[in-house]
């Protein structure tokens, strides 16, 4: 049973849950599930370390920089490991130690150049011998609740900047992939980290995650998940900061001017892979109309070659979704789509957890498939005659994650850049298109605040003011 990190100590929960593999249904290993007063002890020893186990900005990066290595040194067993707890297959778990690696060097780097600014305090009317500056302080105490959607580089993208800005940080993964993020805890310890600076616990989110939020020792939390429970983070926190990445219902435009080839491999990529399970997929494809015709059977024909399955098997694209209740859910809302008038162009069917690629047509804004979101490989078209009924369209739903908008004319992509509500335009790529080292994070629903290293340890850290008189 893999235990919880308290105190800097590995210790035995009060229970174990049995954990199993998405696609087989396999025990894989079992997780150990956290007391109330365990939770407590794990703030209390944070809030400690925060005061006591004091880094120098290089010393951060040194940890990070190793932590990095060790992360790709340990590809094969991390692979194996998401595979078991995620469904993915080899290519996705590749692409997520490889950029966890990425997001903990960045954060070290970032650490390192962490400053303030110098403030011209002789500018106003009336000061003499008066000079000003700013200095970035840790908060203290960083929470981090993660998703099963990206149980590793999600996990990179939380922990690293706020280690790298000088706080300790308690980690609750989700339930669904508590194990991967037991393995980067161990890494950051061997790699040189003091171990009271990181504490981690298991356990049901609405229990555990309440108990940590109302723990007003906790000075800042950064979360990544549904917008309801989001909604509920905010309230809770408070005047604590707070960094929220939510829901979507990404959508993503191609133009009648766009280089189709590119805009389909692109496109059903980032529809499909990691089952759909993914904020930023794309859900909702707005086509010009005059090139359906030609891009549509392209689409399809892309799609059919995306083969579903177990992802043990090195041909397979897309594993397993996270449970067969997920999966069935995604399967009631096609189904209830279809009754509604919305057709099948290719998928649409189920094996257990595993859900075919699908795409949908005659959808309309009413259906769950379109105004909600589905967070499986399912995909809806929806044909445009102009730009502005295009972005219209994109804008239309209560979310502004990413967008992404495929054109050969720059003030189209421009044009759309200033309109589109987004926290993300991507122009000649997918909504899902994301580098490590960018902004990442919505506007609306969709919630506010932003990882990548640079951003993110900006706002894990307080900026203060210092005026010297001479």
């Amino acid at each position: 049973m893999e235990k919880l990190l308290i105190g800097g100590k590995w210790v035995d929960g009060i229970s174990n849950q049995v954990l199993r593999e998405k696609f087989s249904d396999v025990p894989y290993g079992e997780m150990a599930i956290a007391s109330s007063a365990q939770v407590e002890l794990s703030v209390t020893g944070a809030l400690l370390a925060s005061r006591t186990a004091i880094l120098a900005p290089y010393q951060r990066f040194k940890i990070l920089a190793n932590a990095a290595d060790i992360v790709l040194s340990r590809m094969r067993p991390l692979t194996d490991l998401m595979r078991a707890e995620a469904g993915f297959t080899r290519a996705d778990c590749e692409g997520e130690v490889k950029r966890c690696a990425q997001t903990l060097v960045l954060s070290g780097e970032e650490g390192k150049r962490l400053v303030g600014e110098m403030i011209p305090m002789e500018a106003a009317p009336g000061v003499i011998n008066r000079f000003g500056f700013t200095i970035r302080v840790p908060r203290g105490v960083v929470c981090a609740i993660t998703p099963f959607n990206s149980p590793l580089n999600t996990l990179a993208h939380k922990v690293a900047p706020a280690l790298a800005g000088g706080n300790a940080v308690v980690i609750k993964p989700s339930e669904f992939t508590p194990l991967t993020a037991v393995e980067l805890c161990k890494i950051l310890l061997e790699a040189g980290l003091p171990s009271t600076l990181v504490s981690l616990v298991h356990g049901d989110g609405a229990a555990i995650g309440r108990q940590l939020l109302e723990d007003q020792r906790i000075a800042f939390y950064a979360f990544t998940g549904s917008t309801r429970v989001g909604r509920e983070i905010q309230r809770i926190a408070g005047l604590r900061g707070v960094q929220l990445e939510l829901g979507s219902i990404a959508p993503t435009i191609v133009c009648e001017d766009a280089n189709i080839d590119l805009a389909v491999a692109k496109i059903t990529n980032a529809a499909f892979r990691k089952a759909g399970q993914v904020c930023t997929s794309v859900q909702r494809l707005l086509v010009h109309r005059s090139i359906a015709p030609d891009l549509i059977p392209r689409l399809i024909a892309s799609t059919r070659l995306m083969k579903a399955g177990d992802p043990a098997d090195d041909t397979v694209l897309i594993g397993p979704m996270i449970s067969v209740m997920h999966a069935q859910r995604a399967e009631a809302w096609i189904a209830e789509a279809v009754r509604d008038g919305a057709r099948v162009l290719v998928g649409g069917k189920r094996e257990n957890a595993v859900m075919e690629p699908t795409i949908l047509d005659r959808v309309n804004g009413q259906m769950k498939v379109v105004c909600e979101e589905i967070f499986a490989p399912v995909l809806s078209l929806i044909e445009f005659d102009t730009l502005e009924e295009a972005i219209e369209i994109a804008n239309s739903t209560p979310f502004g994650l990413s967008v992404g908008i495929f054109t050969a004319n720059l003030h189209t992509a421009f044009d759309a850049a200033r309109q589109l509500r987004f926290g993300g335009i991507h122009v000649n790529e997918a909504s899902s298109a994301r580098v490590d080292v960018m902004p990442f994070g919505g506007v609306k629903d969709s919630g506010f605040g932003r990882e990548g290293p640079r951003y993110a340890i900006r706002e894990m850290t307080e900026e203060r003011l210092v005026t010297v008189a001479h």
